[in-house]
């Protein structure tokens, strides 16, 4: 099991497109995982477990047929509460919103969808993701995993302690003063901030508001990079989208990992003419 539940989201994806495991085994682990530990840590604040094994079933059907929905095909994930979610309680951590069921998905959540994940449940949040804290009045608060008695950051802290337990392999979140990194530093884990526009907002409360954006987490860079790969890409709908083509899908060339040139240093002479001191 800890195997199964560690394991990056590169390497689930692979697995389960050669076959190797299945999208229905992968879920029902995490699934698992979120019942044994979810309760004393608060993470995941709205399941769908019976729609995920129905999904699970059909992605492993697909692949018999040797359809591929997309990069994330039967990889299993959660969504942030300040994401609406068809059919799925999207609260944003308000008790104004504590019974509200979008009938749309946010762009995001599509995409992802249509790369081909499986949407898990949802993840806490503070309340209208304000705060560098995971607590909210209507589901409560999300306990560090390392410490119980410390934070988990803020304010994609339930994403973040879902990843550092093992109880999802991926997931999304947004930032606008640090709600990706923050919690991704407290919990050990990967919270990445995309630059504006390169992970389309809609709908979206100011179509000019460049601040707050949608961005990946995991426990490694490159499954960072691969959500990064499914959430981007252009939208007409909003003026800040980036009007390239998604990112490329190497998922290291995406984040700028490629093998750095080294750069000769200057002699000792040519050092000390331009600036008086001497070569370190």
């Amino acid at each position: 099991m800890s195997d199964l539940i560690f394991a990056s989201a590169t390497r689930l994806r692979d697995r389960i497109r050669d076959r190797g495991i299945s999208s229905r085994e992968v879920v029902d682990a995490y699934l698992e995982r979120i019942e044994a530990v979810n309760p004393k840590l608060n993470a995941v604040v709205a399941l769908r477990a019976d729609e995920a094994r129905m999904e699970a079933d059909a992605a492993d059907r697909a692949l018999a047929r040797d359809e591929v929905a997309g990069p994330l095909h039967g990889v299993p994930m959660t969504i942030k509460d300040s994401f609406d979610t068809a059919g799925l309680v999207s609260t944003w951590g308000t008790p104004g919103r504590a019974g509200h069921v979008p009938r749309e998905d946010a762009t995001v959540v599509a995409r992802l969808r249509a790369a081909g994940a499986i949407l898990l449940g949802k993840t806490n949040m503070p309340e209208f993701g304000l705060g560098s804290q995971t607590y909210n009045e209507v589901f409560g608060e999300t306990l560090n995993p390392y410490d119980t008695t410390r934070t988990c950051g803020g304010s994609s802290g339930g994403a973040a302690v879902a990843l550092a337990c093992g109880m999802i392999p991926i997931a999304d979140g947004g930032d606008m003063g640090g709600s990706l990194r923050n919690p991704a530093s407290f919990c050990n884990v990967v919270g990445f901030r995309p630059s504006p526009g390169r992970v389309p907002s809609w709908p979206a409360r100011s179509a000019w508001q460049p601040f707050a954006v949608d961005g990946p987490m995991a426990r490694t860079v490159d499954d960072a990079a691969l959500l990064l790969s499914a959430m981007a890409g252009p939208d007409p709908r909003s003026r800040q989208a980036r009007r390239t083509p998604r990112v490329v899908p190497h998922t290291k060339a995406m984040l700028g990992t490629r093998p750095r040139t080294t750069r000769a240093r200057p002699s000792s002479r040519r050092w000390g003419a331009r600036t008086g001191r001497k070569q370190p």
